[in-house]
């Protein structure tokens, strides 16, 4: 979801194709560590990151899996307080089941 109003009309991007309900939370879950990251600025507050990340940032949720899909509310302050150390954190494109995808469609090609 692009909380920023940049898509327009089309501020949410629906992405299927997961694996396993851990592969979507993982995927989720990144997508947003990179999106607080690239909103965050040397000496920043955490407030002041929640801030930007509300005004420019793009949000992620596992959605038809019940209580156990992945939602930014749950670790959000955390992600805000604590810049990200180890880079993985922040790699969801290795997670990305649109890249599978795009690797079938090449093999096949």
């Amino acid at each position: 979801m692009d909380l920023s109003g940049g898509n327009g009309a089309e501020p949410v991007e629906t992405i299927r194709g997961f694996r396993t309900l851990e592969h979507a939370n993982a995927f989720a879950r990144r997508y947003v560590r990179d999106s607080v990251e690239r909103c965050r600025a040397a000496g920043m507050s955490a407030e002041a990151v929640i801030a930007a990340w509300f005004a420019f940032g793009e949000d992620a949720e596992v959605v038809g899996a019940g209580g156990e899909g992945w939602h930014s509310a749950a670790e959000l302050s955390d992600f805000a307080a604590r810049p990200v150390r180890d880079a993985e954190e922040r790699n969801w494109r290795v997670l990305d089941p649109r890249r599978d995808e795009d690797g079938e469609a090449e093999e096949e090609e």
